[in-house]
């Protein structure tokens, strides 16, 4: 067993068919039964995918053409990659790369060619790849293109964030264990660990470690999951009693937290159009051993299968281009397309426009996206708002992430955390006064209640579209919404 032979393969799956690399490892790893040599592909594959756009540029370098077998380029690549970021002695990677090959004899001597050649020039071939935007970087100019436009300020640190191997991440549920418990286990198994001030359930290791070296795992006693996804639980702030949606579910994490903060809910149920994905949601809820309603369906189309019951509280975790978790997931630079962003923008704003009406009045809707493009983001919720004068916008005064025009966004890195943005909408309960200048804003049983109210004179200065809130709990600051036509927002 070859296990460049076996990376190279699962690379080139994700050149040549465009599977994402989860997909292809799963595969590839499947007769691989050394935990040692599993380790080693993958620290591969995700080390040539975080670094596939310098790499190639250093082997158009080394070639007068394209390799044109992509298993063969593929193991190039992977050799090169060996060279220059792994601790392998160069006179290894370059003998065990080329028996990889020793299927096709052409191939042997084309790879210790480049290889041997990369060695002599390295540091003229490394020189010049930084002499070139998407070499230096690693991204598709068309992404740093856009990363600049929106981010012009922070644009090389998000480039460089990207390229950084992401921390492992904890959530402890906290229904069956306290953090602090468990992170007491954690140092009795000698792993060092820290709580997330911000977060109460999430804890980061110092080193990635197997799952099933994870005290209390298979017990559901805790579960690897990215602290910003974690902060979507406190953000929705469930109470006893609510009926609960979890829209565009799979692969279920944001589901079991939320039944772990609430256990009380009077039903969750989850929705994702994928089957083989709603049946990860399955094992990972069986796991944690946690009750939900599970349902195949498309989140655009709830006509067909929703019973009519109205939700307290909706999670849209919306598809998206997935644009803040590419230290994450590396190969989204070589499978992510500059016009796969529009269709994706609409499929999101037809979603949003999709399970609004599931909402009860007073219920709370948060949006959520594992991107940092802002046509994914607050352009959205703008859209949204415009055509729905019930929707109230919640931002949440928090210690993580900043503020937008709507919602709140969070860029990789940021506490060791991967990109996510979100936005917190209310459906307004309004009783209809034509001649009412504001609202005042209370709260019952978790709705938000606006009262009207008369007044002569508001500083317009004053307005802000938002409520306070603090997590982990979402309470509402009282304030008066002025009433107009075609939208309302906050007067202090």
């Amino acid at each position: 067993m070859n296990t460049r032979l076996i990376a190279a393969r699962a690379l080139s799956r994700v050149l040549q068919d465009g599977q994402s690399l989860t997909a292809a490892l799963e595969n590839a790893l499947q007769p691989v039964e050394s935990g040692k040599d599993r380790a080693f592909i993958q620290a591969l594959c995700y080390g040539v995918c975080r670094y596939y756009h310098r790499l190639d540029f250093i082997l158009g370098e080394l070639m007068d053409k394209p390799i044109k077998d992509l298993e063969v380029k593929a193991l190039t690549l992977a050799g090169l990659y060996q060279l220059n970021y792994m601790r392998v002695k160069p006179h290894a990677v370059v003998s065990e790369t080329v028996l990889a090959a020793r299927k096709k004899p052409w191939a042997k001597a084309l790879i210790n060619a480049l290889l041997r050649r990369y060695l002599r020039e390295q540091n003229s071939l490394e020189q010049k790849a930084d002499t070139v935007q998407s070499a230096a970087v690693s991204h598709p100019d068309w992404l740093v293109r856009q990363i600049e436009q929106d981010w012009p300020q922070q644009a090389q640190k998000i480039l460089l964030e990207n390229n950084r191997q992401p921390p492992m991440a904890l959530r402890v549920n906290l229904a069956r264990i306290s953090r602090d418990q468990y992170l007491q286990q954690l140092s009795v198994q000698g792993m060092v660990a820290a709580a997330v001030s911000f977060c109460p359930s999430a804890i980061i290791l110092e080193k990635p470690v197997a799952v099933d070296l994870l005290p209390g795992f298979a017990e559901g006693l805790v579960s690897v999951q990215d602290i910003a996804a974690q902060l979507a639980a406190w953000l929705l702030a469930v109470e006893p009693g609510h009926r609960v949606l979890d829209v565009c579910a799979a692969p279920g994490g944001k589901t079991a937290h939320i039944l772990e903060y609430q256990p009380q809910l009077k039903e969750l149920v989850a929705v994702d159009i994928d089957e083989s994905r709603m049946q990860r949601v399955s094992e990972n809820l069986g796991r944690l051993g946690l009750p939900a309603t599970l349902m195949v369906g498309d989140a655009a189309n709830p006509q067909d299968w929703w019973d009519g019951h109205l939700f307290d509280r909706i999670l849209l975790d919306a598809p998206c281009s997935a644009m803040g978790v590419i230290r994450r997931h590396p190969d989204i630079k070589l499978l992510r397309r500059a016009e796969d962003i529009k269709p994706l923008q609409a499929l999101q704003l037809n979603i949003l426009h999709a399970v609004w009406p599931l909402l009860a009045p007073g219920g709370i809707m948060l949006y959520a996206t594992c991107s940092i493009l802002k046509q994914e983001n607050e352009q959205q919720i703008d859209a949204f708002l415009v055509e729905h004068p019930d929707a109230v916008e919640l931002p949440a005064d928090a210690a993580w992430g900043f503020a937008r025009s709507h919602g709140r966004q969070i860029m990789a890195g940021e506490s060791a955390m991967d990109g996510f943005y979100y936005a917190r909408l209310a459906k307004s309960i309004v009783q209809a006064v034509d001649d009412a200048d504001c609202y005042d804003v209370s709260t019952e049983n978790g709705r938000i209640i606006l009262t009207p109210v008369r007044i002569q004179q508001a500083n317009a200065s004053s307005r802000r579209n938002a409520i306070s809130g603090l997590m982990p709990v979402l309470p509402l600051t009282v304030g008066l919404y002025r009433h107009r036509p075609e939208s309302v927002s906050l007067v202090f």
